[in-house]
């Protein structure tokens, strides 16, 4: 690496050391699999205490780029996203890229923006992938393997393993105030199932509209509607949900993500909490995604919904943000009216979760090690966010900022006077100029100011400031 430390700033060594690792790990000097001198090793070649290097390192571990592994030492595990897409060959045109923003998001919109190149990805919804415990996760599916039964290598019961479900049941009552027997748990394919399976049970009760919150998640209307639900928007303010439009409506069943609601981040006040619960009590069913819940900075959590109304809430959570999307496991509890139901509509579709995933799981929640990562997730995410902030002060200063509080994004809102053209516009040249975000109007049904919604769990600080400066160059260029 050829490192001088005559070029490191008086009172700011780990901060250059950082840097030059940084560097070299984005153009490939320090290539992904790499391992790093031992932290008492290298301070001896810099002539510098062990603690400017131990910094440094730990930085980079912050930032998801490297990882120790015990006696294997520190290794490199990701490179910066610029210096990935260098790698592919991919090259931003300037201008508009037609796509994916030139019609309307179809069904394969998500998969059509994942794949596309950019430098910087600010997409929402995505966690911090670098920082799955892979360590973790391999010790206890050795401990996993080393105690199974023969016999549990077979077909289990559709709703998951018993393990799986206590575990969820005790996680639920620690975090959420939520109440439940494992027995009332079903595990499901993430949040996405658990709608899927929902929206057949009701469509077969009769119940053919789910509303939700407007602005409100594209991929769960696209959900819904696949199976045969309409969809009428309510819309949601500074309050959440306005329940009085919810009963104008006419719908039976609300899709709500009260904890933190996406992509607004407004938390569903008290006020229309009750009026939520009186309209309930009328016969009305909630299906509560519990989207972001464990992700919070400044302030209290937030009961959930299920803890008050156990027979009018059909509850759902998934461990996509807490670990990774693609474990492709959640959680459903029912109401007691649905839940043969649902546990009937999850034995035809699959036969239940695969089990070896389940046990892993069900160990790391036990064990606290689920809670520890959600802890270190927790510093990581409010330096990320509060580095988001801070650009969009410096490149964006007429943008309104929602959602800071909790969560893994934000949501950006230009207001009528601020910003003139469409966000699908503003996102495609985005896209053009290599960073991937969403247009705040993907996510609405009825008609909205234009505005953007950014995610900054996966990236790195720097990273953040660099995709929020081309989103500002563009808007200004615009």
């Amino acid at each position: 690496m050829q490192l001088n430390l005559d070029d490191a700033p008086a009172g700011g060594r780990s901060d250059w050391l950082a840097q030059e690792l940084r560097r070299a790990i984005a153009d490939g000097r320090l290539p992904v699999g790499s391992r790093l001198p031992a932290t008492r090793t290298l301070a001896a070649d810099l002539r510098v205490s062990r603690g400017v290097v131990t910094e440094a390192y730990q930085r980079l571990t912050e930032d998801g780029q490297l990882a120790g592994r015990g006696r294997g030492g520190t290794i490199v595990v990701a490179a910066p996203v610029t210096a990935a897409a260098t790698s592919t060959g991919a090259t931003p045109r300037p201008g508009r890229d037609p796509a994916p923003f030139a019609a309307p998001p179809g069904p394969e919109i998500f998969d059509e923006l994942r794949t596309a190149p950019a430098r910087i990805d600010l997409s929402p919804g995505v966690p911090d992938l670098a920082a799955f415990p892979r360590a973790a996760w391999l010790r206890a599916e050795r401990a996993v393997l080393a105690d199974l039964p023969s016999a549990d290598f077979g077909y289990g019961d559709p709703r998951g393993t018993v393990a799986l479900r206590r575990a969820v049941a005790n996680w639920l009552a620690r975090n959420r105030g939520i109440r439940a027997d494992p027995d009332e748990v079903v595990i499901v394919v993430g949040t996405v199932q658990a709608l899927g399976l929902i929206a057949q049970v009701l469509h077969r009760d009769g119940i053919l509209e789910i509303a939700v919150e407007d602005p409100g998640s594209l991929g769960a209307r696209q959900h819904l509607q696949h199976w045969g639900m309409a969809t009428p928007p309510v819309p949601v303010d500074d309050d959440g949900i306005r329940v009085d439009a919810l009963r104008a409506s006419g719908a039976r069943a609300v899709l709500l993500t009260p904890a933190h609601q996406f992509p607004t981040g407004v938390v569903l006040g008290g006020g229309r909490r009750r009026e939520l619960m009186r309209w309930a009590a009328d016969g009305g069913l909630i299906v509560e995604d519990d989207y972001d819940a464990e992700h919070r900075y400044d302030r209290a959590p937030v009961p959930a919904l299920r803890s008050l109304l156990p027979e009018q809430v059909c509850y759902a959570g998934s461990v996509s943000k807490l670990l990774a999307p693609a474990l492709r496991v959640g959680w459903l509890l029912p109401p007691r009216k649905y839940r043969k139901a649902l546990v009937d509509a999850k034995r035809f579709a699959d036969l239940g979760n695969a089990a070896l995933p389940q046990l892993v799981l069900a160990r790391l929640m036990e064990s606290g090690e689920l809670e520890r990562r959600l802890r270190l997730l927790r510093r990581r995410h409010r330096r990320r966010r509060d580095a988001m902030i801070a650009a969009i002060r410096d490149r964006l200063p007429g943008a309104t900022v929602h959602g800071a509080a909790a969560g893994l994004h934000l949501t950006l809102t230009f207001g009528r006077d601020g910003y003139r053209g469409s966000d699908t516009d503003l996102a495609a040249a985005a896209l053009a100029h290599g960073v991937k975000v969403h247009p705040l109007s993907w996510h609405s049904q009825l008609p909205a100011p234009p505005g953007l919604v950014l995610g900054y769990a996966a990236r790195t600080p720097d990273e953040i400031t660099q995709g929020v400066a081309v989103v500002g160059e563009v808007l200004s260029g615009g």
